[in-house]
């Protein structure tokens, strides 16, 4: 994966510069000179990319010799799946809780009962509102990436005029939201702008998205670019387009990084991909687990895990990486 020596290795060095020396314990495993016991919360088990991180954090806690222990959610935007699996953990005595919180705010209480028993809180891929609910976010930064995915299709447009579909991941998540935002300041629109054409939720789920895209093609097939949250709503919009013979006239791009994705870049069902780095916030969170339980020292403030474009059509000022160089650090199944 890309540069993992290296990003691992930086990190740890902002890491380090994120800590302090808190020694307060009020329960769970003992944070200094022990064995770091590591749970990690994810969205769901099913989505592609959650698999993979959760593959990544297993793969690397085994090598530093932590104990781990993996839950999720239902579905996407199950949160009191997440609040049971946190409330599971506080009473196993982790150490640390990494998680990918399905809402910015919806496990925050049980986020705070969790780190008033001195449970380290880590928060992967997604933030929390506000960022203080947890002691450190290990992420894409989200309104970036979703910055480059929108300064793509305005750029692969040229001349023709905006006109926009958004199709979202999950009300009320901050990966979502930041997306939308970013691909919109990408694009040179405002929130509310007559080129967007339609907004829908479709909760990262290729037949919702699907879905969601038919619904709003039938009110208006008047569509050149298509804002998609992630790579399974990108497949899921592409089957769309295809039935209504629009896949060739809309610029689509969209976020992740999945080989699934490049596969999809490759073929030419989506233009581009913002590839982020799951592996990195796996490692770098269990990193840090592990230092909270040598040495009681926890980390803080957001770690960007970093995003690059996947796209065979570069465009002038969107700095890019060939789908060949995507082939080589993506994630999942190839």
């Amino acid at each position: 994966m890309f540069g993992r020596v290296v990003s691992v290795v930086v990190g740890l060095a902002l890491l380090a510069t994120g800590c302090s020396a808190e020694r307060e314990w009020g329960g769970g495993a003992s944070p200094e000179g022990g064995v770091a016991k590591i749970g990690l919360v994810t969205k769901t088990d099913t989505n592609p990319y959650f698999v993979d991180l959760r593959a990544d954090a297993e793969a690397a806690a085994s090598a530093r010799g932590a104990e781990f222990i993996a839950l999720a959610g239902q579905f996407d935007g199950d949160n009191d799946g997440q609040v049971r699996a946190i409330e599971n953990f506080i009473q196993q005595g982790v150490s640390t809780i990494l998680i990918t919180p399905n809402s910015s705010t919806g496990v925050n209480d049980a986020l705070a009962r969790a780190r008033q028993t001195g449970i380290l809180v880590i928060a992967l891929d997604t933030a929390t509102e506000p960022p203080d609910a947890v002691d450190a976010t290990i992420a894409t930064d989200n309104f970036e990436a979703g910055r480059l995915q929108g300064a793509y299709a305005k750029a692969a447009l040229g001349d023709r005029p905006p006109k926009v579909l958004m199709i979202d991941g999950t009300a009320g998540s901050s990966v979502s939201t930041l997306r939308h935002q970013g691909f919109l300041a990408g694009m040179g629109l405002a929130e509310g702008a007559p080129e967007i054409r339609g907004t829908t939720n479709a909760n990262g789920d290729q037949s919702l998205a699907q879905q969601g895209a038919e619904n709003l093609l039938a009110r208006s097939s008047d569509i050149t670019a298509v804002h998609t949250m992630n790579e399974p709503t990108a497949r899921g919009v592409h089957a769309a387009l295809q039935s209504r013979g629009l896949a060739g006239q809309v610029v689509m791009a969209s976020i992740d990084g999945g080989c699934e994705g490049v596969a999809a870049v490759k073929s030419g069902q989506i233009r581009a991909t913002v590839m982020q780095f799951p592996d990195k916030m796996a490692q770098l969170g269990v990193d840090a687990a592990v230092e909270h339980a040598r040495t009681g020292a926890k980390p803080g403030g957001f770690q960007d895990t970093g995003s690059v474009v996947i796209t065979d059509q570069p465009m002038p000022g969107i700095p890019s990486q060939p789908v060949a160089w995507g082939e080589q650090h993506c994630w999942g199944e190839r």
